[in-house]
């Protein structure tokens, strides 16, 4: 499974973990995994992903406008030099907490 997610322990924070690649072919898998997240505190963990393309950085946004969010609420961490660059490139250190 390329997308998996897990309660934190404070139960106001939930982590989705990106394994492998974020494209259009885990789009259905990752809105599974925000459908019911609306209030809690998002973070995003890419240390298992290896790849990017617009398709997921399109469903990062999607994800933002769904749950409401301000620009910087939604935290992406543990992302690798490949991704964070793609992530760079688009200018989502405008839009997403990048660590």
């Amino acid at each position: 499974m390329a997308i998996s997610r897990e309660m934190r322990n404070d139960g106001k924070s939930i982590v989705i973990h990106v394994n492998g690649q974020f494209d259009f072919s885990v789009v259905q898998e990752f809105r599974d995994a925000y459908q019911d997240c609306k209030g809690k505190d998002v973070i995003i963990d890419f240390r298992g992903t290896e790849y990017i393309d617009s398709a997921g950085l399109g469903m990062l946004l999607n994800m933002q406008t769904f749950l409401k969010k301000n620009e910087g609420d939604i935290r992406l961490i543990n992302t690798m030099p490949q991704i964070k660059r793609v992530l760079v490139i688009a200018r989502f250190e405008k839009k997403f907490l990048i660590e």
